[in-house]
């Protein structure tokens, strides 16, 4: 039976431009030129975004979720770029998330994980996302998983390296296949059909005759101090919806977003 699922991460829910459920979202001031009117924008085109992309699939029978669920304390900014420094809260959003997900899936759908940075979701050492699994019904969550699909086996992990420069972006995720081809030399990994990693927060792909390897957009919006101020790459917004046929082959469309309301706009002066 064909069976269709969706890999998606870096929500960071509890950041101004994280994912964030309807009853986190914030309120626009009077007047609507603030900077919380700003986020409040925002984040309602996320989550609308988000709902229309579920809204189009066909039901899941599993997801993949690669990490970074939630912002955490933001220590380096001094936790001027969250809604709440609250862990317990921020995980809280990231259940909620699911129990949305939740609505756009089959009732035995199948949910596979790894954990995201240790900054943002493992504050004092503590995993937080395991407590995000446990509420929210994850099937496995890890540093490192290998999830089978009608015989596809995808490899997922969160962290890949980023490149500064366009086309340097295919080469971290080359690199990490050919890893895996060589773990799977010495019979100490399963040889992967799909890698998938995420933390870059842009889209990029490769496919050959030994299978594809991607870096999934994010589902943060863009606005992190360190985003805005340090990095000059595009930044990709979305998820990717993978369609996995009886015979273990598969198609994967990914489905990247233009958010309206962080387009740039020219200052006249």
């Amino acid at each position: 039976m064909t069976r269709h699922g969706i890999a998606q991460g870096d929500k960071h829910s509890g950041h101004k431009v994280g994912l964030t459920p309807y009853p986190w979202q914030l309120t626009p001031r009077r007047g609507g030129f603030t900077k919380r009117s700003k986020w409040a924008k925002i984040q309602t085109e996320l989550w609308q975004a988000y709902i229309s992309i579920l809204s189009g699939l066909p039901k899941l029978d599993f997801i993949l979720e690669l990490g970074d669920m939630i912002d955490g304390k933001a220590h380096r900014s001094g936790g001027t770029e969250l809604i709440t420094s609250d862990i317990q809260e921020q995980c809280d959003m990231a259940v909620e998330i699911y129990e949305e997900t939740r609505k756009f899936c089959k009732k035995n759908v199948k949910v596979a994980a790894v954990y995201g940075t240790d900054y943002h979701v493992a504050t004092e050492g503590e995993d937080w996302e395991n407590e995000i699994a446990y509420r929210a019904g994850f099937t496995k969550i890890g540093a490192h998983e290998w999830p089978q699909v009608n015989g596809c086996v995808f490899d997922i992990k969160h962290k890949v390296g980023s490149s500064t420069i366009p086309h340097g972006r295919f080469t971290a995720i080359a690199k990490e296949k050919m890893w895996n081809a060589l773990w799977a030399e010495r019979e100490e990994q399963p040889r992967s059909d799909v890698l998938i990693r995420a933390h870059a927060h842009y889209y990029s792909a490769i496919d050959t005759a030994d299978g594809c390897a991607m870096i999934l957009p994010a589902l943060q919006g863009m606005g992190s101090r360190y985003g805005s101020r340090q990095c000059s790459g595009t930044v990709d917004w979305g998820l990717v919806h993978f369609v996995v046929h009886d015979d273990g082959s598969v198609d994967w469309y990914p489905h990247i977003i233009r958010i309206n309301a962080q387009k740039a706009q020219v200052t006249k002066i």
